[in-house]
Formats: structure tokens, C-alpha cells, sequence
């Protein structure tokens, strides 16, 4: 197995590993894992509040048929063990944005010297054309419009944006029916679909949040909306 497919299989025990739903053995591969990888370090920052949030909800130990969610907090990776990594991921990201300062500035005087030569060159009546940058290729991003399920009002839209990674999704829906929490998943064009982003009750029936899947976006067929039951609330088809 290579290590891009190490990552990837890792990456999906994020979730497990903050419910306490792996086994000893993952939870010490998870571990090695993470103080290694600065993208896993991320994601798992940004997942942090989904367990207290699922805990204080009144419905959150029932979700779908009955099945019991497990939000063990014996089983879980210790708090002080996700601080440390989660310590040292803003840490990471505080060294990062100082050394892109750092590297900006390196830049802006590159540039300026570069001004001064081409300025140079007018008075000099050096007509040697300067060289014309090479364009940056812009992120490809996708729009889906969702459809309601039958019985169900649900309405506006999915914003996929391509990553190295997979894809982040960003949610703009309104007229939200049904119990949550809800669940926006990214369903694969081979069927299979992976959990993106949770979401609790809404006084207004209002969502707007971005979530992440390790689907690459030219296999993204759909984006779906569920009740806390598995319901389809509504679907946004990429085309």
C-alpha cells in the first residue's frame, strides 16, 4: 500500500477517533499518524467541537433505526493527547504565517528591484520586452442546485471546491424539515457515500456551513441532505 493510500485510509478515522470508536491498534496508528501530518492535525481542529456539540443534544444518543451513537468518553484518545496535537498544529500554523511574511517581503524586494531595472531600461531606450508572468490556473469550482425529496421543502445549494485531498462543500440551503441533527454527505459515482458534515436543529430551517470529504471531485455524482433517521431530504446533482 503506498503512503498516499496510508493517508487516505487514516484520514478516515478521524471521525472514530474522536467518538472512541477504534480499536487500541488504530488509535496508536491514528496517533503516529498525526504527529506527522499537519493536514490530519487540521482536520481534526476543525472536527473537535462535533462530540460535545453531539453530546448535549437531547436526541444525540439515537440516530437513525434506532442505533445507539457511541460517544465513549473512556474510549476515547485522551483530551490532553488531542490538545498536544492540536497545540502543535497552531503552533505549525503560526510559524507558517511568519515564514510566508518572511517570504512575501523577499518577494516585494525582488519586485521592486525588478521595477527599478525596467524603469532603467525606459530611460535607456532598452525596448527589450520584460518577461510576461505565466497564468495561474484558477480552482475549478462546481455548483449543484439541491431538489426536495418527495414530502419535503428543502431548497438551495452545494459549492464543491476541488482539494488535494478531496473536496470541500459548502452549504447554502434553507426550508430544512424533519429532526437533526442532519447530515450532508457526498455520495460517489459508484454509490458509496462518505459523511462531510453534521448539523443540529435550526430555529429559522437555515444551514449555512462547509464540510470536507476525502472524495476526489471528478467522482462526486451527488450531495445529499438526511435527517437524523437517514431520510433524503433533498439531492444536488453534479453534472
Amino acid at each position: 500500500m503506498s503512503d498516499l493510500d496510508d493517508h487516505q485510509t487514516l484520514h478516515r478515522l478521524l471521525g472514530g477517533y474522536l467518538l472512541g470508536g477504534l480499536d487500541e491498534t488504530d488509535t496508536e496508528l491514528l496517533d503516529a499518524h498525526l504527529a506527522e501530518c499537519a493536514e490530519c492535525r487540521a482536520e481534526l481542529d476543525r472536527l473537535s467541537p462535533v462530540p460535545e456539540m453531539l453530546q448535549r443534544m437531547p436526541d444525540a444518543r439515537h440516530l437513525g433505526g434506532g442505533a445507539a451513537l457511541a460517544v465513549s468518553p473512556a474510549a476515547r484518545p485522551s483530551s490532553q493527547n488531542i490538545e498536544t496535537l492540536l497545540s502543535r498544529m497552531r503552533a505549525e500554523k503560526f510559524k507558517e504565517t511568519r515564514v510566508n511574511r518572511a517570504r512575501w517581503l523577499a518577494v516585494a524586494a525582488v519586485t521592486l528591484v525588478a521595477a527599478a531595472g525596467v524603469t532603467y531600461g525606459i530611460f535607456t531606450n532598452n525596448t527589450t520586452p520584460p518577461d510576461v508572468p505565466e497564468a495561474i490556473p484558477s480552482v475549478q469550482l462546481i455548483d449543484a442546485r439541491f431538489q426536495p425529496a418527495p414530502g419535503s421543502g428543502l431548497t438551495g445549494q452545494a459549492r464543491i471546491t476541488p482539494k488535494a485531498w478531496g473536496v470541500e462543500v459548502s452549504l447554502d440551503v434553507t426550508r430544512i424539515s424533519g429532526n437533526g441533527p442532519f447530515l450532508c454527505l457526498v455520495r460517489n459515482r459508484g454509490g458509496q457515500t462518505e459523511q462531510a458534515a453534521v448539523w443540529g436543529d435550526t430555529p429559522n430551517g437555515e444551514a449555512k456551513l462547509t464540510g470536507a470529504s476525502s472524495t476526489k471531485a471528478a467522482d462526486v455524482d451527488a450531495i445529499l441532505i438526511t435527517d437524523r433517521d437517514g431520510k433524503v431530504l433533498g439531492t444536488a446533482t453534479v453534472t
